[in-house]
């Protein structure tokens, strides 16, 4: 599989908007690459929470598809 430049860090800058982002528990969220799919991993207390993190990954996913794999308590 060929990876361009523009898509090569789409994990990293995702990860980064997670860990930075405004809403505190969003921060602890761990997003990884697997070819052409983004992974979300990571436990949150609200459903609300964890469409936030799909919403704000989807956003700069660059065509790549968005798996969340978030578990709400």
């Amino acid at each position: 599989m060929v990876v361009s430049e523009k898509s090569s860090g789409v994990a990293e800058r995702a990860q980064r908007a997670l860990s930075s982002s405004p809403i505190f528990a969003l921060r602890d969220l761990k997003v990884e690459r697997e070819g052409e799919v983004l992974w979300i991993h990571g436990r949150v207390s609200s459903f609300y929470h964890k469409q936030l993190a799909q919403e704000a990954i989807r956003a700069l996913a660059e065509g790549l598809q968005v798996v969340n794999s978030i578990d709400v308590d």
